[in-house]
């Protein structure tokens, strides 16, 4: 379980080792380590650093490529088309959700039914 990413989420925050060492109570020489696959931080560590980063322990230790904090999902069991309107969703802008967001919600109150 190699931390691969934390070199590179430390230099896009333009912070020193030393600073995240002091920032997650761990010496200057073990983030060194870190991020050069020497020694593996412990599970209280990895937890420090994805929370200072905003990020999951999953993005630091190189399972995902999604580099911020992975929103908790409700689980459903999801027909095609539902899947398909939902990967949608997922691939427009902000403004274009709000207006989903917005006919959505129109949806409901029209039909008397419970907003989203």
């Amino acid at each position: 379980m190699m931390v691969q990413n934390l070199k590179k989420l430390r230099l896009q925050k333009g912070i020193s080792q030393q600073q995240l060492a002091d920032v997650i109570g761990v010496s200057q020489q073990s983030i060194n380590k870190y991020e050069n696959h020497m020694i593996e931080p412990d599970i209280n560590t990895l937890i420090a650093l994805a929370e200072f980063f905003e990020t999951s322990v999953d993005y630091l230790i190189g399972h995902t490529e999604i580099n911020h904090i992975i929103e908790p999902v409700q689980p459903y069991d999801l027909n095609r088309d539902e899947s398909a309107l939902i990967n949608g969703y997922r691939r427009l802008n902000q403004s274009e959700k709000d207006s989903i967001h917005m006919i959505v919600k129109n949806y409901n109150a029209k039909t008397n039914r419970r907003s989203y």
